[in-house]
């Protein structure tokens, strides 16, 4: 510690920080299908508790957490979100700069921000390293000591990117058991394929999170240029259209706009194989519906082995996205939310 940094009780820093996370979770905990909440508290249990991933979960202990969890949370649905405290000073918890400022001594590392349909997401973890790539300054945390049921693996604000190690880690190995439920010969088996589960589950999840690493440092990069090149117009029409389809598609837009600029040229590299995989296995929802164009491009890789459909179809989408988001920032400057009907029809109208 630094003769100028304030005292951290971790503790105390811990309890506050996940406090803000169970409030966070007792609003938008629901949001999840069945499927997807049921897998995830699991694994959130499986955290708390601090099990290892192969450790086998007793479903009468799952279950009474589970309900005790949920008893927890109705209990917060009215309550606000707490100041972070470190040593004398009160941090609102949405600051990241300045709290990150305070805690960079104690190898501690922190994020609030907001995601997707308006959720807030706080962490604290241990800071694992910190650098700069280009002009990104990029904190990777490893071990983590509150966090929220979403747990991001990565997020971005302004020219700061967190990186979790623990949760991609773990949003992978539920990614591993929901594909063991059926073992279907898809996008996933191939990702999972390019890894030796067989041998060494353990040696291959931990060689597939630094891989992913990479790809969600890019995909970060790709969501702030994507950011940069939209302007505060994209997000004031995001924040006026909390929790709708319309959200989701234009989510989905920027997405594949951000993927296009950094994430995919960088995974049709050779070496890269097992990641583009895995990109695929996670196109889902409303990004699929949208670039069904890309996913022909993918059977012809499989096919022929050869990217050249692929890197065809990027090209399409480096300048399809920018003009897509562009017509929809035309609307609702001229029309403001008159213009929601028309912007959905134009984005259901032009997928790619």
């Amino acid at each position: 510690m630094t003769a100028n940094a304030p005292a951290c009780a971790l503790p105390e820093l811990q309890a506050s920080v996940q406090q803000n996370c169970h409030i966070a979770d007792a609003l938008h905990a629901g949001n999840y299908t069945l499927c997807v909440y049921l897998l995830k508290m699991r694994e959130f249990y499986r955290w708390e508790r601090g099990l290892p991933f192969q450790h086998p979960l007793a479903n009468d202990s799952v279950g009474e957490w589970l309900r005790e969890r949920e008893s927890l949370w109705a209990s917060l649905e009215s309550a606000d979100f707490g100041p972070v405290r470190i040593g004398e000073t009160e941090f609102d918890p949405f600051d990241s700069v300045g709290i990150n400022a305070a805690l960079d001594a104690h190898g501690l590392t922190y994020s609030g921000g907001i995601g997707a349909a308006g959720k807030p997401h706080f962490f604290l973890g241990r800071l694992h390293r910190q650098h700069r790539h280009h002009d990104y300054t990029v904190y990777i945390a490893d071990r983590e000591y509150a966090r929220d049921l979403g747990a991001p693996p990565a997020m971005a604000q302004g020219r700061t990117i967190w990186l979790r190690r623990e949760s991609l880690k773990r949003f992978l190995w539920e990614k591993l058991e929901e594909w063991r439920w059926t073992r279907a010969d898809n996008a996933m088996a191939r990702a999972i394929a390019g890894y030796d589960f067989p041998a060494d589950v353990e040696g291959a999840l931990e060689a597939m999170t630094e891989a992913e690493l990479d790809s969600a440092l890019l995909h970060e990069i790709g969501e702030v240029e994507a950011g940069r090149r939209l302007g505060p117009d994209w997000e004031a029409l995001l924040a006026d259209l909390p929790r709708s389809r319309l959200e989701l598609l234009l989510r989905a837009v920027r997405d594949h706009l951000a993927d296009s600029l950094t994430t995919l040229p960088a995974l049709l590299a050779p070496e890269r194989s097992a990641s583009l995989h895995f990109w695929f296995a996670n196109l889902n929802g409303l990004r699929k519906t949208l670039w069904p164009g890309i996913e022909t491009a993918y059977r012809a890789w499989l096919e022929s082995e050869k990217t050249h459909a692929l890197a065809a179809a990027l090209e399409a989408g480096q300048r399809h996205w920018p003009a897509l988001a562009d017509e929809a920032l035309r609307l609702y400057r001229e029309q403001g939310l008159e213009a929601r009907e028309a912007i959905t029809r134009l984005l259901e109208a032009n997928p790619l």
